[in-house]
C-alpha cells in the first residue's frame, strides 16, 4: 500500500520547511544545553529539570519525524496553474451560506494546512469535498448533523 499524499500550496510547503529547519537547527541545540546543564546539577534520579528537557527533546524528535514523513510524500499545488473555472486545491473561494445569507471565504488547502481559524479549509473536509469541481453558480449541499447546507459559490481566484 503506498503511502498518502499530502496535498500542500507552496505556503505550506515553506512553512513546514522553515518549521523543521528550526526544530533541527535552534530548538536541538536549545534542548541539548538544557539536558547538559540538568546533568551538571548532579543526581538525575529526582532531577525534574533533566525530566524536562528529555521529554521536550522526545517531543522535537517526535516532530521532526513527522514534518518529515509530511515533506517525504509531498504534494505541491502550483497555485499560478490552478483552473478558475472550477474549485481545487489552492483556489480562494466566496460562496454565500443560503441559510444564513452570509457570504464566507476559504482557501482550499491539503488536510495537512487545514486551519480553520485561518478559513483555510481541507479539500477533505464535508465542505471542502463539496466544494471541488464546483463553479461559480453552483450550489452546492453539504451532509452534515446538524442537516442539509446549502452555499452558492460566488467567486474563484487564486490565492496570493
Amino acid at each position: 500500500m503506498s503511502a498518502k499524499k499530502n496535498i500542500l500550496t507552496y505556503e505550506g510547503l515553506k512553512k513546514l520547511e522553515d518549521e523543521l529547519q528550526d526544530l533541527k537547527v535552534v530548538k536541538r541545540k536549545e534542548v541539548a544545553e538544557k539536558i547538559k546543564e540538568a546533568r551538571e546539577q548532579g543526581d538525575l534520579s529526582e532531577n525534574a529539570e533533566y525530566d524536562a528537557a528529555k521529554d521536550e527533546q522526545r517531543d522535537i524528535e517526535a516532530r521532526i519525524e513527522e514534518i518529515e514523513k509530511i515533506l517525504k510524500n509531498a504534494e505541491v499545488v502550483v497555485e499560478e496553474e490552478v483552473d478558475l473555472d472550477k474549485i481545487n486545491i489552492g483556489c480562494q473561494v466566496r460562496i454565500l451560506d443560503m441559510e444564513f445569507d452570509e457570504e464566507l471565504e476559504y482557501k482550499i488547502v491539503g488536510s495537512t494546512e487545514a486551519n480553520s481559524l485561518k478559513g483555510k479549509i481541507s479539500n477533505e473536509s464535508p465542505v471542502g469535498k463539496a466544494l471541488i469541481g464546483s463553479s461559480v453558480g453552483d450550489v452546492i449541499e453539504v451532509e452534515t448533523e446538524m442537516g442539509t447546507l446549502q452555499y452558492k459559490v460566488l467567486g474563484i481566484q487564486r490565492s496570493n
